[in-house]
Formats: C-alpha cells, structure tokens, sequence
C-alpha cells in the first residue's frame, strides 16, 4: 500500500497520523496475523482430512467479522491494495473463495488494528514504536 492510502486509511478509521515510517510496523502486524490465520486454517483443513483451504477455515471471530464488513463498506477501495501487499502461504494452497477472502481479512485485521490504537490510548494521534507493541501484543493474545 503506498504511503498516501495508508496515511488516510489511518486517519479515517481511526484519527491517527501515520507515516512512512509506521508502515513497516503495519507491514509486520499485517504478515504476522495472517501468518497465523494461514497456519490455524490449515490446521482445521488438515482435521477435516483436506489439503486445500477453504474460506470457512480461516478463524474468523464474530468481531473481525464485523471489521471486515466495516472494511467493506468504508475502504473497499484498498483491497487492490492489499491484495497485492499481503503474503501469502507458499506451503498451504488456498481454494479460490479462500484466496479471495485474504485481502478482506487483511482489511478487517487493519481496521481492528487502528481501532486498537485509540481504545489503549483515547487521545493519541501518532504512535510510536512503543504502541504499535502494545496493540501487537493485545492481538497476539487473543488471535
């Protein structure tokens, strides 16, 4: 995602100023949740004696759920966007509607993620190092 887009997606979805530097922190929030997306559906396709993923074994919670339809309504936009940004498993082959879901996920994840910011700091407006851990270790305990 180009700086630009991930600028005003920040400031939209959650009032913060980010910059070029921040975009790392979200490239490596993005690989990493998705990383263990990628890893849990697997695990739950394998269970079910398959060898491709399907959409309905991504560990969709009923709120990233409701993140992804926000995402949807309010930047469906960027998913071109992160449809190319986003990794994807070189070990796990996803179905076609599994595939498509990824950049949804991705949005869904992003959208929490900027929401995040605000509920551990009502007033912030531009994080630093020190919250991008915060928030990464709140969704590292419950995703």
């Amino acid at each position: 995602m180009n700086v630009a887009r991930f600028e005003h997606f920040f400031r939209t979805a959650a009032g913060l100023d980010v910059d070029k530097e921040d975009l790392k922190h979200y490239n490596d929030f993005v690989d990493q949740q998705l990383h263990d997306m990628y890893l849990m559906a697997s695990v739950t396709a394998k269970t079910n004696a398959r060898d491709v993923v399907q959409a309905y074994d991504f560990p969709i919670t009923k709120g990233l759920q409701e993140r992804i339809r926000e995402f949807d309504d309010l930047f469906a936009d960027l998913e071109d966007a992160l449809d190319a940004m986003v990794p994807r498993p070189p070990d796990i082959t996803l179905s076609d509607e599994a595939e498509a879901w990824v950049p949804r996920i991705a949005g869904g994840i992003s959208l929490g993620l900027a929401r995040t910011f605000k509920i551990v700091e009502p007033k912030l407006v531009n994080p630093q190092t020190k919250h991008w851990e915060s928030v990464f270790r709140l969704f590292d305990l419950l995703l």
